[in-house]
C-alpha cells in the first residue's frame, strides 16, 4: 500500500479504538495459554493494549511484553494491572528481554503484521532465544484462504441505521501482501479510514520457519478449545525445540 508505514499504524487513534469490538474468544485463549505456561511465566509478543495479557495475568501468570507502538503501551497501562506488568517497548524481532519463558506466544493475526518473510522468520528465531528448554512458541492466525475470496473485494463489516463500515481489500498473490482498508462512513462523524497491510503466511510456511529457528510444530488445532484443525478458519499452532 503506497505511504502505508507499519511503525505507524498503531497511533493514538488506533489504540484509543482497539478494544472497541473484542473478538469474545479471549477468555478461551487465556485459558489455553495459562495451561501451556503451568507455573512458569509468559512473553507476549505485540502486546498492545493488553487485550490477551490482561486475562491471562488475571488467571496468576506472570505476563510480560514486547510492543513497538507507545500508544498501545499508554492505553495498557491505563487499564487495571497494566502498569504492573513489564512491557519492552521496540521489535518483536529483534528486541531481547535478557530472560526465558515457558510461554512465548503471537495472537489474533499478528505475525501477519510483518510484511517480510525475513522478518517473520526473524520473529520465530527471537522466540526460539527467549523459551525455556521446555518453552512453547503459540501462534495464532487466520488460515489465508479464509480471507481472500477473491484478489479484490469490498463488503461490509458493520451496517447501522446511520453509518457502516467497508472493508476493500486487495491482494498481491507474488508478495503474499493483503492491502486493506477500513473505511467507515458515518452521518455524524463523516468518513474513516483505517488501512493496514499484512503477508499472509500459510501454516506449512511457518513451520518452516519454526525449523529453521530451531524448533517444530507440536500441536496444531482449529481454535482455542483444541478442536481439530480443519485447514479452514483459523489455527492455534504450537511449536517447541527440535
Amino acid at each position: 500500500m503506497y505511504g502505508f508505514q507499519p511503525s505507524e499504524s498503531f497511533g493514538p487513534d488506533v489504540a484509543g479504538r482497539y478494544d472497541d469490538s473484542p473478538r469474545g474468544d479471549e477468555g478461551a485463549a487465556a485459558d489455553l495459554l495459562a495451561q501451556l505456561a503451568g507455573d512458569g511465566a509468559a512473553l507476549e509478543f505485540a502486546i498492545g493494549t493488553g487485550r490477551m495479557a490482561l486475562p491471562l495475568a488475571h488467571r496468576g501468570v506472570r505476563v510480560e511484553g514486547i510492543e513497538l507502538s507507545r500508544s498501545m503501551v499508554d492505553v495498557l497501562r491505563s487499564k487495571p494491572g497494566g502498569a504492573a506488568l513489564n512491557v519492552t517497548v521496540g521489535d518483536m524481532t529483534s528486541v531481547h528481554t535478557g530472560k526465558r519463558y515457558e510461554v512465548v506466544y503471537l495472537v489474533f493475526n499478528t505475525i501477519f503484521n510483518l510484511l517480510t518473510q525475513d522478518d517473520q522468520v526473524r520473529c520465530f528465531e527471537n522466540a526460539a532465544g527467549h523459551l525455556t528448554d521446555t518453552g512453547v512458541f503459540l501462534v495464532e492466525a487466520a488460515v489465508p484462504s479464509a480471507w481472500l475470496p477473491t484478489h479484490s473485494y469490498a463488503s461490509p463489516e458493520r451496517v447501522d441505521l446511520d453509518a457502516v463500515t467497508l472493508d476493500v481489500c486487495t491482494y498481491d498473490p507474488a508478495t503474499q501482501i493483503l492491502d486493506e482498508n477500513h473505511v467507515h462512513i458515518s452521518k455524524d462523524e463523516g468518513i474513516r479510514f483505517g488501512p493496514i497491510s499484512c503477508r499472509l503466511t500459510w501454516p506449512s510456511e511457518l513451520d518452516l520457519m519454526a525449523r529453521l529457528a530451531g524448533l517444530r510444530l507440536a500441536d496444531r488445532w482449529g481454535g482455542w478449545h483444541r478442536q481439530p484443525y480443519t485447514g479452514k478458519g483459523m489455527h492455534v499452532s504450537t511449536y517447541r525445540r527440535a
